[in-house]
């Protein structure tokens, strides 16, 4: 299937690494030009290195998303690059584990407000493409019990609110706006390899709950997440596509 990626351009927040790194090289292969930006230089220079092969072209940065001014100054930056803007997601996430104002704070400082700044940066330069793209990222812990009480999962919740919203408000605009949710993902660099490691007792018992038996992989999910936010899925708007191998029980509305 060609998904007309070809020569489209996304703007990515926070894929220097994880789910974010694997759906940039997911693009890239498409032949979607990206930009991507991080915390550290040593892993962004990383990722560019590896999209180098694919011959797209590639803005990259290293900023602090809690900074209010880096997010949109990035998106600008990267849209003045790339020739434009028709996909923005961001990644950037955070989780203190501690249902304390600090523990609220961080999730907002690290993954809501720059997705929000970063939606709003998007929004002018999205409604000059002809497939404006934007895919807000969600969590199953917010629909699922999870670790006990977590503003992280509360703030995911609301994303899904803020995302089926959103899509209501730009469709006439012509942007899609969509939510993924995915489940527990496993990627070489992400927080599933730590924990397998590190704390095993859990990782095996959140394992037990996964009815095909396995943990999707940063591949899978990038190649539905990719599918989603390309033209080839333009009558799409305001759902909620869940990627957790069976793990959310409910079900999916």
């Amino acid at each position: 299937m060609d998904l007309g990626l070809k020569d489209k351009k996304a703007i990515l927040v926070g894929a220097n690494g994880g789910i974010g790194r694997q759906v940039a090289l997911a693009l890239a292969a498409e032949g979607c030009h990206v930009a991507v930006c991080g915390r550290t230089q040593v892993k962004v220079d990383k990722i560019v290195g590896e999209l180098a092969p694919t011959g797209v072209t590639v803005y990259a940065e290293a900023l602090n998303v809690t900074d209010p001014e880096a997010v949109p100054a990035f998106v600008d930056k990267a849209a003045e690059a790339l020739g434009g803007c028709d996909i923005f997601i961001s990644f950037t996430s955070a989780n203190l584990g501690e249902d304390s104002d600090a523990g609220w704070d961080a999730v907002m400082q690290a993954d809501i407000l720059p997705m929000r700044r970063g939606v709003a940066a998007a929004k002018p330069h999205l409604l000059k493409s002809d497939a404006g793209s934007i895919i807000c990222m969600s969590s199953t812990g917010a629909v699922e019990e999870f670790m006990g009480v977590q503003p992280y999962n509360a703030l995911k919740a609301a994303v899904m609110v803020y995302s089926s919203d959103l899509s209501q408000a730009l469709a006439p605009e012509g942007i899609r706006v969509n939510c993924i949710t995915p489940g527990p993902i496993m990627t070489e660099d992400g927080p599933w390899a730590y924990i397998k490691e590190k704390m095993t007792p859990f990782y095996e018992s959140t394992l037990a709950k996964i009815p095909i038996g396995r943990m999707a992989t940063g591949e899978e999910l990038a190649r539905a997440i990719v599918f989603v936010a390309s033209p080839a899925c333009l009558a799409m708007t305001g759902a909620n596509i869940v990627v957790d191998g069976g793990y959310t029980k409910r079900v999916q509305f």
